[in-house]
């Protein structure tokens, strides 16, 4: 029992690893910091864009894990007027940063023909963009209908 518990915990760590190694990759290829640093003329602060990305990451993780119990949903706390304006303006900058992050994906699709003439991909795209369409459906199925967001 405590060998399983001991590789359910590294088999764990692995996956959150490569998960948000993954999402610092897309974020960082993409050009999104650098993009934002350049249209606000604070590329000087772009070493403190990226630390404050990997904060927000990593509590959002710790919160997801360990969620906090108390009146909002999951997060059932019982809020004050400063309470509700962090909130507010949490809300507000993470629409935000998801917006610019669909956009700047959106831009990264348009680079997978041109990758593809780059590596001579004569044949096979479609299959390996249709590939990753259903293992994502059916990752997203299997996640809903066995109830894992409870």
């Amino acid at each position: 029992m405590l060998l399983r518990t001991i590789l359910i915990c590294i088999m764990g760590f692995s996956f959150g690893l490569l998960v948000s190694a993954g999402v610092f990759t897309v974020l960082f290829v993409v050009g999104l910091v650098p993009r934002f640093a350049g249209k606000t003329n604070t590329a000087r602060y772009e070493l403190l864009y990226e630390e404050c990305i990997i904060f927000g990451s990593t509590a959002a993780c710790i919160i997801s894990v360990f969620p906090i119990q108390g009146s909002l949903g999951l997060f059932k706390i019982n809020l004050t007027f400063l309470g509700w304006l962090i909130l507010l303006v949490f809300g507000v900058f993470s629409g935000i940063f998801v917006g610019c992050l669909a956009i700047a994906l959106a831009e990264v699709l348009d680079g997978i023909p041109i990758f593809a003439r780059r590596i001579k991909l004569k044949m096979g795209l479609e299959i390996a963009i249709l590939a990753v369409a259903i293992g994502k459906v059916t990752g997203s199925l299997i996640y809903f209908i066995l109830g894992f967001f409870e």
